[in-house]
């Protein structure tokens, strides 16, 4: 089941790139972006989190923080935000607990196949730790764009 508005986020603790502890818990209190995508360092994949990167001064002027969320290790992580230069963190969800939490896992296509996988999508959640954006069809390119988009139609 798809986490969904006006919803309280599932509780989550992953480590970030560093191996520091994030939490929902702990960002009580802070608006935040979760952008949940498949793999470190795969083309689309890469497009949406530079994408990020580029509005991230626009996103967080508005007051958010930004997390993207993938079964990658830290590791992996902390190599793909050398590489791009991302001033955010990036999460391990290894085991997928977070990713299945909020509905996110399950068969998609893939270059024809069916496959399971993690659905790129993008939760918007306010200081309450209500979910109040869910965009679920990201444009990779242009994924930064959409979120400013988003958080603009909320504040109106």
């Amino acid at each position: 089941m798809i986490v969904a508005i006006g919803e309280k986020v599932p509780p989550f603790s992953l480590l970030n790139q560093e191996d520091e502890l994030i939490s929902s818990e702990g960002l009580i209190g802070k608006k935040y972006i979760l952008f949940f995508y498949p793999k470190d360092d795969s083309p689309g994949c890469t497009k949406e989190a530079c994408s990020v990167r580029d509005n991230y001064k626009a996103l967080t002027a508005k007051g958010y923080e930004i997390f993207g969320v993938s079964p990658d290790k830290s590791k992996k992580h902390k190599k793909f935000i050398e590489k791009y230069e991302f001033q955010y963190d990036l999460l391990a969800d290894t085991e997928k607990e977070m990713i299945n939490a909020f509905g996110l896992w399950g068969p998609k296509k893939f270059m024809g196949r069916e496959i399971q996988g993690v659905y790129r999508t993008s939760v918007i959640v306010d200081e309450k730790g209500i979910v109040t954006c869910i965009i679920s069809k990201v444009v990779t390119k242009s994924h930064g764009t959409q979120l400013l988009e988003a958080i603009e139609d909320l504040e109106s």
